[in-house]
């Protein structure tokens, strides 16, 4: 698989972005002149309220060949959506169970694009509401050809983990490969090709806020995901009078519309709602150098906050190659019970605390309260090593969902041939070594 990227991008965390494909081509002092520059259009995409503080106020400004508005009526997707947006009895199930699913199956038909391919797991919440969240994942053999998707229920978090994608968006070009992801956000315009062929990822879907920098506290201005490491498209169009089909998410149902030209026809842009994408190996991991673990809270890429201070709608969390140097102590993930979910996916290699089972491509859901920890293989070496300073989790990358909310699950989820049933059994062999006559 290649890893080259042939875009351009703009550096930076919730900047306001400035970008045009024609010189001139962005209206100077001011957004809405009677008459834009080159013949366009200006159009607003707020991606908050008009009258949220300055400070977390998100919009952009496009300068389009047409409105986006010059499309025909939605009506209802005519094939079978996978999708859900109400977490309720109806549409999914409870479970406090631990579970785990082997790789998730790429179709064996040439024709299933990134839309057809997207299956959710579980959520939580309404997305009507505005509250909550939804887990999918992708599995998909086609790039999309004349269709745009997007969601009216939330910003999506992409994780590849087979094969790249080349995403399309109305403010230009991104390549997302594995250890990479990518967030398009409320809204927003989007097509994936897949340049390697058949791919599968996951994606984590937010009802309400959006995704930024958790707070660094006493570690300072620097550290974990840095700013300037994330990566925003530049400005491209196309200017076609072919016909293409608007696919939109809206309120978990999918629906779709017809236009007779590209989506992508906008030649300048400017503001701070933008999507963006990260490389996860430019994390700077922070970790105990005496003893005992720093909560695993301490590998947040980004958070989405709920109205509870300290407590999240949604983290991504990852796992990565790190040093561990710990003295006299239990070096894997510890056991634990959480007030969060936890759903953990495997990009690549070897999960630290479960070597064997829990494989790239596959996933875990640990539910609010549900013990966990590593399995008994795990416990067996733990507790005899050496403590010598190390390296761990190299060639490796797993990451996690981790959520406030109960997460209810698909009947797909439940009922997927994947899900591995024996997942239980990791745990049942741990020796009992409780000695009452001795230290």
């Amino acid at each position: 698989m290649s890893t080259s990227d042939q875009y351009i991008y703009q550096s930076g965390f919730g900047n306001h972005f400035s970008s045009e494909a024609l010189p001139g081509a962005l209206p100077v002092g001011q957004n809405t002149p009677q008459v834009c520059p080159y013949g366009l259009y200006a159009e607003q995409l707020s991606g908050t309220a008009f009258t949220v503080a300055r400070s977390s106020n998100q919009r952009t400004w496009f300068y389009r060949i047409r409105p986006s508005v010059m499309h025909r009526p939605f009506e209802p997707y005519n094939k079978e959506s996978h999708m859900v947006g109400t977490f309720d009895t109806r549409t999914t199930e409870p479970t406090p169970t631990q579970i785990r699913w082997l790789p998730f199956d790429i179709p064996n038909t040439e024709h299933v694009d990134f839309i057809d391919g997207l299956h959710t797991i579980g959520g939580a919440g309404d997305a009507a509401l505005k509250s909550g969240l939804a887990v999918h994942i992708y599995a998909a053999t086609a790039s999309m050809n004349k269709r745009a998707f997007s969601s009216s229920d939330g910003d999506f978090l992409i994780v590849p983990q087979q094969g790249r994608l080349d995403i399309t968006t109305e403010f230009g070009s991104l390549i997302v490969a594995p250890n990479e992801i990518a967030v398009i956000q409320r809204g927003m315009r989007f097509s994936v090709a897949l340049p390697d062929g058949p791919s599968r990822g996951y994606m984590l879907e937010i009802f309400e806020n959006h995704f930024e920098l958790p707070d660094l506290g006493p570690i300072g201005a620097n550290g974990l995901a840095n700013p300037r490491d994330f990566k925003t498209p530049t400005a491209k169009y196309e200017h076609t009078n072919d016909e293409w089909h608007i696919v939109n998410k809206y309120q978990g149902e999918l629906f779709v519309a017809a236009q007779d030209h590209s989506p992508y026809d906008v030649v300048a842009w400017h503001g701070n709602y933008a999507p963006y994408k990260y490389d996860l190996a430019n994390f700077a991991v922070i970790n105990s150098v005496s003893f005992d673990h720093v909560d695993p809270s301490i590998f947040t890429v980004l958070t989405c906050k709920s109205a509870h201070p300290g407590t999240a709608v949604a983290d991504f969390v990852i796992f990565p190659p790190r040093f561990e140097v710990q003295q006299h102590t239990f070096r894997p993930p510890y056991f634990h019970r959480n007030c969060m979910s936890e759903f953990m996916g495997l990009i690549r290699g070897e999960y630290e605390a479960k070597q064997g089972g829990f494989l790239p491509g596959g996933a875990s859901l640990h539910s609010m309260m549900t013990p966990h920890g590593p399995d008994s293989q795990t416990v067996e070496r733990a507790t005899k090593r050496d403590l010598l300073p190390g390296r761990v989790a190299d060639n490796t990358q797993s990451f996690m969902f981790e959520s406030m909310f109960q997460l209810r699950l698909t009947k797909w989820a439940i009922e997927n041939q994947q899900r591995d049933h024996d997942y239980y059994k990791a745990w049942q062999s741990i020796p009992v070594t409780f000695n009452p006559n001795q230290i």
